[in-house]
């Protein structure tokens, strides 16, 4: 079997042409150089990989495989950070794959109608992230003054230290709650589009705090600066004084903005 039958296709993203080109020293995954692919006005972004470690059944075990998830998401993310850099891409699943190039082609022509949809929703715009963390402070509670002598508290004292301790925590969760749908909403108007995902636990993100606002935005590159301002504007409003933190990841290719209203682009995404 020649070494061409044993290369399969990875696809990393659909986009339009490319006005500049990708740095030339750019790899993907395999470290192997990512080449473009047209047809009829599209471009998917592909690279050849093994089908030893690309054919479904070994896809499925190295897909359990944490460092070589973890490699190849890596490469993945990289070639389209540098897509990002020079264009508007619609990104597509991790491990995308494809038998030849007549695959990819058939996949560009059947989601031709909602690759250009989405292609033209996310035209000249990136994504940006926004959290907003509530900052444990029970355990800060919980610790006697410094100097204090302990002894012990009687069940009234107790029962009545944890009534004490739940009000605050929920007037804390309260107000938390407030200010993260008030913080939406105004940078939702500053915003071509949003989206709200569920929040993050805590012990997976290993993120201190407790995550109340899990957002996503897509904002027209040519108003990102102002928008990354009036976040910043207000994370110094908010820091060290009320419990809350609030993070900026970005920008990134619009991921959250890539589903067609219809059938969601990502379906485009199977491996055949």
């Amino acid at each position: 079997m020649s070494l061409a039958s044993e290369e399969l296709r990875y696809v990393y993203a659909v986009c339009r042409p490319l006005d500049a080109p990708l740095a030339a020293d750019l790899t993907g995954v395999g470290g192997v150089p990512p080449r473009q692919l047209a047809h009829e006005g599209l471009i998917a972004v592909v690279g050849p990989v093994p089908e030893r470690d690309f054919a479904e059944e070994p896809l499925r075990r190295h897909l359990e495989d944490l460092d070589w998830l973890s490699d190849t998401a890596r490469a993945h993310q990289r070639v389209i950070a540098a897509l990002t850099s020079v264009t508007c891409p619609l990104p597509l699943r991790l491990a995308t794959v494809f038998r030849d190039d007549s695959g990819v082609r058939a996949m560009l022509e059947e989601g031709a109608d909602r690759f250009r949809r989405v292609l033209d929703r996310i035209d000249g715009c990136v994504e940006w992230g926004v959290k907003v963390h509530l900052e444990s402070e029970e355990s800060a509670r919980e610790r006697p003054a410094e100097g204090a002598p302990s002894k012990p508290l009687s069940g009234r004292d107790y029962l009545r230290q944890r009534r004490s301790r739940q009000t605050a925590q929920d007037e804390s969760w309260q107000r938390a709650e407030a200010f993260a749908q008030a913080l939406h909403e105004k940078l939702s108007r500053r915003a071509d589009d949003s989206r709200l995902h569920a929040p993050q636990n805590s012990s997976l993100s290993k993120a201190p705090g407790r995550n109340i606002l899990n957002a996503a935005y897509l904002v027209p590159r040519a108003h990102s600066e102002e928008f990354v301002e009036l976040v910043d504007h207000t994370k110094d409003e908010e820091r060290d004084s009320s419990g809350l933190r609030v993070e900026l990841t970005g920008p990134w290719a619009a991921y959250s903005f890539t589903a067609d209203d219809e059938t969601g682009a990502d379906d485009a995404g199977r491996s055949r």
